[in-house]
């Protein structure tokens, strides 16, 4: 066949290729939501309202409002051991929970915000029958829980809190463990809920994170607690 034949097929080719172009470029531009655009020019991927809803329920929610105060009593108990602690383990002990929940607390409040939360809901709040009406949500004042609400998730007295901050050397080492098993147990019992009840992927990976290390940390404090026991 002579090359000239050819030619026509290779313009009907690029021909059509332009038009598939141009079609390309009308449909973006014809985006009447006016969305972000990548550098590129074309329309950016954005989650719909309901996409955003489905990614959190009120269980992820409340597990989030309920543990960043439940996680800075800990780091409130965990302050003086550094100075008021005799034991080492025991000071080693308290600086990790410090650390630890801390940065638990600072992914708590972003992922609050990030969903438009409060990061504390208001008190008596909670549907009759959900997993969190039969605890009032807490602020920071541990003052405002009752002591039968404060036992159910691990939340230490202030009368605790007091004793604990008066007390040196063995007796704060023994009275740190005491109420730190409790604490700890709290908010496995709390993390244990979210894992059945919570939606996002990342409340229930955090409270898996819970379970697993403060486990961990409670086998340590029963230890702890019994080599601590007067003989």
């Amino acid at each position: 066949m002579h090359p000239g034949e050819r030619l026509p097929c290779r313009r009907t080719a690029l021909a059509g290729a332009l038009a598939a172009g141009a079609l390309a470029l009308a449909a973006c531009g014809s985006n009447d939501g006016g969305g972000p655009r990548t550098a590129s020019g074309s329309a950016a991927a954005s989650p719909t309202a309901s996409a955003s809803e489905a990614a959190h329920n009120d269980a992820d929610v409340r597990f989030m409002q309920r543990m960043i105060p439940h996680h800075r009593q800990a780091v409130e108990m965990s302050e003086p051991a550094g100075s008021r602690a005799s034991d080492q383990e025991v000071k080693s002990l308290a600086a990790a929970i410090s650390k630890e929940q801390t940065a638990e607390i600072a992914t708590m409040r972003g992922w609050l915000r990030s969903w438009g939360e409060p990061e504390a809901a208001a008190t008596g709040s909670g549907d009759p029958g959900s997993p969190s009406a039969e605890h009032s949500p807490h602020g920071m004042d541990h003052g405002q829980v009752g002591r039968d609400e404060s036992d159910m998730d691990g939340m230490v007295s202030d009368q605790d809190m007091t004793a604990l901050k008066d007390a040196e050397g063995a007796a704060f080492d023994r009275k740190f463990t005491e109420l730190m098993i409790g604490h700890h147990e709290g908010a496995i019992q709390m993390a244990r809920t979210e894992r059945k009840l919570g939606r996002d992927t990342g409340a229930k990976q955090l409270a898996d994170s819970v379970v697993r290390s403060q486990s961990a940390q409670v086998a340590q404090l029963k230890a702890l607690r019994d080599r601590l026991s007067p003989r």
